[in-house]
């Protein structure tokens, strides 16, 4: 039998990395910028061209690297920040694995100038898929200026999956605002050909102020605690500024960006009963522990951290937090003195009169009072009722087969209720009128079908979420919120084909804020915005101002609107198999957002008419079974599976 393990080759083993390590375009500036922070430099600029496809180019001035460097920087596991396995335990560096360079140049076309201050000339070294082509002395500045050209160009399964360039842009500057924030004091900038931002070196947060804007910095509690275990520093937001939308929340341990959902749980608990369920406060916290009591190399991203002394830091997080809401007075407090003293003072000496209560004399707090009991007409009587006690003539009766003391009940027909009168008449009994416009349902719509099934003449509504009804097949059971959204659904999407999408202009524009992400998407999407009815203009810094919405979007907020629609878009899930298939399949989503923001919400007590009508609308729909990304909207339990349940 021959031989059939074999030795893969360094770059198909630096491919293999890369796809561990390089995930996107935002991961090669993660971590040649993180080397530029090794390298001691107080300046990086980022240059960003066709969404990190075509060019990622930064910038640095830090100590630069000597020709034989330059060459053994992009060798796999080839580093200068450690030289044992002890240094794991001492990391006071970004990198210490060496395979970024080896990883990054695997997959694109690299081009490096360096040079260090004590050298007169520097090096220029360029490598196209791991293979070296030329390597020469170099004019340049001090520092390190390296381009990587045309990602994945060598593997076209990977760029085929890269998302849109307002996706590719979002996840950029996330990724760049994770490493601004972090090394505030390091002058920073980006270039992206559509926005720039540049960033002075400043305080912790001054730099939080610089990158969102929005007086945010003005709206934060600063946190300062040492021990001996861990030092804390960095700001938390107030309870009344906690976001719906994208909160801001950032953990940093010894300079070093982190996911920790042990100590993020432990934030949100010093927030229980200050902020509303649906929003998240933000938080900016700064860790720094003894690089011995951690361990950063679980992850090949290195964002996920393990602590030695987890359990013990939690209480001391948990602490600084509540002391720093109590301190500065965002936590309610009662004030005591109010309604206590009278308006006027009483003068000296004068005591006030003791007040009186008109209580009866022969009142008796221990007496028990008389109990109710329910009369057969179904009314309180304060008095008991006298119960036969003719045991024979109770006998007989039951005997005789009278109704009421045994005797089966036979199924004569569908239930009646007496006559009331037309203004008693109680909500929900016929659901072949619509209560809202006043028109009567097609006769269809009740009819036995697969899709749809005939609705009875009642509509309960359960845990303030499910619509019960009943129909021939059985009880229906509806989500009331999957099915709105349906409606909703439909109703846009239909519009937005027919041309009648109405665009309603606001009295009064709203202003609304963009982060840098957002702003990236909101150029992907101002056309399809448009196209459902939105209209913003562009007001100054990061500020738009919404002067039309749709006119279908009555009493709710277009800021949150637009928000949870741009949020869709950097989350990056539309096909873009082509143009046209792209426009459509946007439209779509995006009606779909619209209407998840705009339907009713589950806990909402509804009417009988809403209920009713809700319905209606529902099951005048061609499918009115599943929602537009596949969700059950109702189920429907038959008579054998009601039989079931009672065997």
């Amino acid at each position: 039998m021959s031989d059939i393990i074999k030795l893969l080759p360094d770059s198909v083993a630096n491919q293999i990395a890369a796809g561990e390590v390089i995930q996107r375009p935002a991961s090669v500036i993660k971590e040649l910028v993180e080397n530029a922070v090794d390298a001691g430099a107080t300046d990086i600029k980022v240059f960003i061209k066709d969404a990190g496809r075509t060019l990622i180019q930064v910038v640095d001035n830090g100590k630069g690297m000597s020709e034989t460097d330059a060459r053994m920087a992009f060798e796999r596991h080839a580093t200068s920040k450690i030289r044992g396995a002890e240094d794991l335990f001492t990391l006071h560096t970004m990198g210490f694995r060496g395979e970024a360079l080896p990883s990054i140049c695997a997959i694109s076309q690299v081009e490096l100038k360096t040079r260090t201050e004590d050298s007169t000339i520097g090096t220029r070294l360029v490598i196209n898929a791991s293979q070296v082509e030329t390597q020469e002395p170099f004019v340049c500045d001090k520092g390190a200026n390296i381009m990587v050209k045309n990602i994945f160009f060598n593997v076209p399964a990977r760029r085929k999956f890269l998302k849109s360039d307002s996706v590719e842009l979002s996840n950029i500057m996330r990724e760049f605002e994770r490493l601004a924030l972090v090394n505030n004091n390091i002058r920073m900038s980006i270039d992206t050909g559509s926005r720039a931002l540049d960033l002075r070196a400043a305080t912790f947060k001054q730099r939080i102020g610089d990158i969102w804007k929005n007086n945010l910095d003005l709206h934060l509690l600063p946190i300062e605690v040492d021990t001996s275990l861990i030092k804390i520093s960095g700001f938390i937001s107030r309870p009344e500024f906690a976001r719906r939308r994208n909160p801001l929340q950032y953990l940093i341990v010894n300079g070093r960006n982190m996911r920790h959902p042990y100590f993020h749980k432990a934030i949100m608990n010093c927030y229980d009963s200050l902020i509303a369920a649906d929003t998240q406060p933000c938080y900016f916290l700064k860790f720094e522990v003894d690089p011995s009591s951690i361990d950063v190399n679980i992850h090949p991203t290195k964002n996920e951290i393990k602590f030695e002394y987890e359990q013990e830091i939690w209480p001391i997080l948990q602490a600084s937090v509540k002391a720093a809401l109590g301190k500065f007075g965002a936590v309610p407090s009662i004030d005591f003195s109010s309604d206590v003293l009278p308006v006027d003072p009483l003068p000296p000496g004068v005591t006030p009169e003791k007040p009186t209560l008109d209580i009866p004399a022969d009142y008796n707090p221990f007496a028990v009072e008389k109990k109710s009991f329910m009369s057969p007409g179904g009314f309180r009587t304060g008095k008991r009722e006298t119960v036969s006690r003719n045991w024979d003539s109770l006998y007989a009766d039951f005997m005789n087969g009278a109704r009421g003391f045994g005797e089966p009940v036979v199924d004569s027909g569908p239930m009646t209720s007496p006559a009331v009168d037309e203004e008693e008449q109680p909500l929900g009994v016929d659901l072949k009128t619509d209560e809202f416009s006043g028109s009567v349902k097609d006769d269809s719509l009740f009819e036995d079908s697969e899709t749809n099934p005939a609705i009875g003449s009642f509509c309960v509504q359960h845990a303030l979420r499910y619509i019960i009804t009943s129909s021939r097949e059985g009880l229906i059971i509806i989500d009331q919120h999957r099915a709105h959204v349906k409606i909703l659904y439909e109703q846009y999407i239909r519009r937005m084909e027919n041309g009648e999408q109405v665009s309603q202009a606001l009295m009064f524009p709203e202003s609304i804020s963009l982060d840098p992400e957002h702003q990236s998407a909101f150029a992907e999407v101002a056309d399809e915005l448009l196209k459902l009815g939105f209209s913003l203009e562009y007001d100054e810094g990061d500020c738009w101002r919404i002067v039309s919405v749709p006119a279908m979007l009555k009493d709710y907020d277009p800021k949150d609107v637009i928000l949870r629609i741009l949020d869709f878009v950097c989350d990056g899930s539309v096909n873009y198999g082509s143009e046209a298939s792209a426009s459509s399949d946007m439209l779509s989503r995006l009606a779909l957002v619209m209407a998840r923001t705009s339907a009713i919400q589950r806990g909402r007590k509804l009417s009988g008419d809403e209920m009713e009508h809700l319905i209606g609308e529902l099951f005048s729909l061609p499918d009115p079974a599943y929602t537009p990304n596949g969700n059950p909207v109702y189920c429907v339990l038959d008579g054998h599976r009601l039989e079931s349940m009672f065997r």
